[in-house]
């Protein structure tokens, strides 16, 4: 018989350790998907992690854009990590993200054509707020009602697609667009522009944006008091409740915080790499976030790491579709094996597999 058994001190190396193994052995079953595919699976791997990076044709324009897509999932991951060492679990980040650069765009275009500097700060807190309030609908009822906030975060982005395309199609549609969805090109309006900061580079404020969030996640966890208790409501909820932790307010804090992160990254990615709304606005970064915040350990520094090496598997997928001709699916089944075997090697952490015959009573 086959048993788990719970560690009475899970091993920290290894806790650090699984990370890399899991990306290990996504390459191994990613490899063996490729070749079922017809693809030579070492040619494939060595596309989406090597060629992008080093390879000359492409280099030029895949480091660049190693930030260009890192930026918006260590952004959400971030705010994502609070809730989660908390217990409280947002999984609605890809429908705040599309509500705050519904609210960040309207905001800049309510102004259109004004020329000052002054609007793409105001657009920035439009986005945030935007998120914020989207994220507060399943705090308020988790916190009032005691319902589920995964299925009302996980609904709410459906709402939020919905509520993008009839945004595209209706109030925000550009009026010199010939009648097609999609707003205004904000990326080509100097007021609302976020182009880069450093040519060349790929850095543009919503990089900045999540390199600061990485810092202040970092001194808030390893120094503030808000840390200490959003990692003891997560482990040891009724301690938290002795030591006179209002769960409540946590949840609306988390919630809050990755609310307004995730309406910020998608803030920036309207202003810059997308330019535009429209009926299809949503890239996925709010759930790929997610696998970013667990691959990154929760850890802020981890989360940095993390989302540089999702970045990556999109640059590279893009890539092997491209010159591999592999499916789209087939690159985001790969990018979906990371987190299994993620969860699925991190049941060691906590446990361990135990052999022995079945007693019989």
């Amino acid at each position: 018989m086959i048993a788990l058994e719970r560690r009475p001190a899970p091993s920290a190396v290894w806790r650090w350790a699984t990370p890399p193994l899991a990306v290990l052995l996504t390459m191994v079953a990613g490899g063996a998907m490729f070749a079922a595919l017809g693809q030579d699976p070492l040619v494939a791997i060595r596309t989406i992690f090597w060629d992008p990076l080093f390879a000359e044709q492409f280099a030029s324009y895949a480091r660049p854009q190693l930030l260009v897509k890192a930026g918006p999932l260590i952004l959400i991951a971030i705010g994502l990590a609070m809730g989660f060492r908390a217990g409280v679990w947002n999984i609605g980040a890809e429908g705040q993200y599309i509500v705050g650069a519904i609210c960040g765009a309207a905001a800049g275009l309510a102004l259109y054509p004004a020329d000052t500097r002054l609007i793409l700060p105001l657009m920035a807190l439009a986005g945030a707020l935007g998120g914020w309030a989207w994220a507060m609908i399943p705090a308020l009822l988790r916190t009032r009602f005691g319902t589920n906030e995964i299925l009302v975060s996980l609904l709410l982005v459906y709402v939020a697609e919905q509520l993008v395309a009839a945004m595209a199609l209706g109030p925000l549609r550009n009026p010199d667009g010939g009648g097609f969805p999609g707003s205004r090109n904000l990326a080509r309006w100097d007021s609302s522009a976020n182009p880069e900061l450093i040519v060349g580079t790929g850095m543009h404020w919503g990089v900045v944006a999540a390199f600061i969030a990485v810092i202040a996640a970092h001194v808030m966890f390893t120094r503030h008091l808000a840390g200490f208790q959003i990692r003891l409501m997560g482990e040891a909820p009724r301690a938290a409740r002795f030591g006179g932790v209002r769960a409540g307010r946590l949840v609306i804090l988390c919630f809050g915080v990755s609310g307004a992160l995730a309406g910020l990254a998608g803030l920036f990615e309207v202003t810059g790499p997308a330019g535009q709304l429209n009926i299809d606005f949503g890239a996925g970064y709010g759930f790929t976030a997610i696998i970013v915040a667990f691959l990154g350990r929760l850890h802020p520094i981890g989360i940095l790491l993390a989302g540089l090496l999702m970045a990556l598997t999109y640059i590279g997928g893009e890539l092997a579709q491209l010159t591999l001709g592999l499916p789209a699916a087939a690159i985001q089944a790969f990018q979906g094996m990371l987190l299994f075997f993620l969860l699925g090697v991190d049941v060691f952490t906590n446990y361990r597999l135990r052999l022995g015959r079945r007693r019989i009573a």
